[in-house]
């Protein structure tokens, strides 16, 4: 059963504001490093990806799904550039460069999923297509 017409515009709406806050603490977090270890962007794909995917079982719409990654992409754009002082907020690296890319596969992969991974309904599968004879039947 659909909802109303309003109320999946207001979660659609709630999905990108809340990908929007996602999208630009990863953006602003993503170049923290221990070391070697790129722990910003981990912890900022993790956090993505969770998020993601927890609107998307929520609410069982793909849609909502897409709005949170489109916010994701939209603050990552925004924040990513030169600001109107000249200043830049994200220095082109590495990890801005793997941040930058692997936000839209991450929202292409959750939005993609199928919806549910039901077994194929043909003969031999015990599903409503099965015409197999049990030996109680006999």
């Amino acid at each position: 059963m659909r909802s109303s017409l309003p109320a999946r515009l207001g979660t659609w709406l709630i999905a990108f504001l809340v990908g929007a806050v996602y999208g630009l603490a990863g953006t602003i977090a993503h170049a923290y490093q221990v070391g070697w270890f790129p722990l910003g962007l981990v912890l900022a794909l993790i956090g993505c990806a969770a998020l993601l995917a927890a609107v998307r079982l929520l609410t069982a719409d793909r849609w909502s799904g897409l709005a949170a990654g489109l916010g994701m992409m939209a603050a990552t754009l925004v924040f990513s550039g030169r600001g109107p002082g000249g200043s830049v907020v994200v220095p082109q690296s590495t990890l801005a460069m793997v941040w930058t890319v692997a936000v839209p596969i991450l929202v292409a992969v959750v939005v993609a999923w199928p919806d549910s991974l039901a077994p194929a309904g043909g003969p031999g599968a015990g599903g409503p297509g099965d015409d197999r004879v049990t030996q109680d039947e006999t």
